[in-house]
């Protein structure tokens, strides 16, 4: 009779999870195996479970050797018992018993619902990693049910998702029961389960969303080139030609951060100048080894191109992949008239090298190819960095 309890405490618990019946053999099998290796411990592989949904039936199989003088009773029985059950067995001769559900304990109903429940969240839990592991880089809406001051939980799709505070936007407001989209991040499995991360703070936010605004991105005729941003502030994207205006739903999805758009070209100095808007640079040095500019702007302007926290230059050298760095005019043409003797750390000897290839200024190092400059005696690519740093620290 415990038999069909059991099974019936399985059915009525995967009915309620929607799990197949078929598929609880194997859980069943699994349990008692367990329950088994608790009872006579681990080292032992003579035992078998047989399960039979559509009978009832449960069936516990122990194979035993049989011998004299048993010393092992878990995988031993006496010869003159197991005549008792079949009289040609001799000595040596293996001896299955049939063990009853029933001895593992009243409990045991209790046991085997608790199990499944555990399996079955083991299941739902490996099947949520599967599937949103295939989701990374998507965007998806959930509902906000709970709010903690590190993170947030939220429901979507029967599955619970974490925005942490470091993914979120420090404008944003949140309250339960609202909705809210993100971009999945990250899947992780642990010893917890699936842990689904969601960001509003990522570059790849703000790319999903020029996608979904504007359908040529996905088509392929408008490319975005990169996307650098201080979330919820400001951010600047590198793309093909197109409108401004088609992303104020960005804008307000975004909770106001201000987006540059800015025209691909393959010229650097072109993306460079782009990159800097609104301010507008009046010259540019740029050193595509390193790669490095130097961008040279109207004394009053300055503060433009640098922007707010420096805001505006630090975005502009991510977008464009140069290291910029913005100077006044003013400062700009004295040092142009600054000698390489009047900077300190530069060697007699490095001097007496420079001069006599005609390189007597500041401007005059700046303006030298680097491969002249490494065939100079004693000039390697610390040296030089080292002059240039002192340069700009003078």
């Amino acid at each position: 009779m415990i038999n069909k309890n059991i099974i019936d405490a399985f059915s009525e618990v995967a009915k309620q999870k929607n799990i197949d019946r078929t598929n609880l053999n194997t859980i069943i099998e699994d349990l008692f195996m367990s329950m088994i290796s608790k009872k006579y411990g681990e080292d032992y592989n003579n035992f078998s479970v047989i399960v039979n949904m559509e009978k009832g039936e449960i069936e516990i199989y122990q194979e035993k050797t049989i011998v004299n003088n048993v010393v092992d009773p878990v995988v031993e029985i006496n010869h003159k018992d197991a005549l008792k059950v079949e009289p040609d067995l001799e000595v040596g001769d293996p001896f299955v018993e049939i063990i009853d559900p029933a001895t593992f304990g009243r409990r045991i109903i209790n046991t085997a619902k608790q199990y499944l429940s555990q399996k079955i969240r083991d299941v739902e839990s490996q099947s949520l990693y599967e599937s949103f592991s295939k989701k990374i880089g998507e965007i998806i809406t959930g509902s906000i049910h709970q709010i903690q001051r590190d993170r947030i939980f939220i429901n979507c799709d029967n599955a619970e998702l974490i925005l942490p505070k470091s993914e979120q936007l420090p404008v944003d407001r949140y309250k339960r029961g609202e909705s809210v989209r993100g971009v999945i991040k990250a899947v992780d499995y642990s010893s917890r389960g699936a842990e689904i991360i969601l960001s509003r703070s990522d570059n790849s936010f703000l790319e999903k969303l020029f996608e979904m605004e504007i359908p040529e991105i996905e088509d392929g005729i408008i490319e975005i080139k990169t996307v650098s941003r201080v979330p919820g502030d400001r951010s600047k994207i590198v793309v093909y030609s197109m409108r401004g205006s088609r992303i104020q739903s960005i804008v307000r999805e975004l909770n106001g951060e201000k987006i540059d758009i800015i025209n691909w070209s393959e010229l650097p100095e072109v993306l460079i100048s782009r990159s800097l808007s609104p301010a507008k640079p009046i010259n540019l040095y740029i050193d595509e080894d390193r790669p490095y500019a130097v961008a040279v702007f109207e004394d009053e302007e300055l503060p433009l191109a640098i922007g707010k926290g420096g805001q505006n230059i630090t975005l502009a050298s991510a977008v464009c992949g140069h290291t910029i760095d913005a100077v006044k005019k003013s400062d700009y043409e004295a040092k142009d008239s600054v000698y390489l003797d009047e900077v300190k750390g530069i060697t007699k000897n490095q001097l007496s090298v420079l001069s006599s290839n005609e390189i007597k200024t500041v401007q005059d190092f700046i303006d030298a190819d680097e491969e002249f400059l490494l065939s100079l005696k004693g000039f390697g690519i610390k040296t030089i960095e080292k002059i240039k740093n002192r340069m700009e620290n003078n």
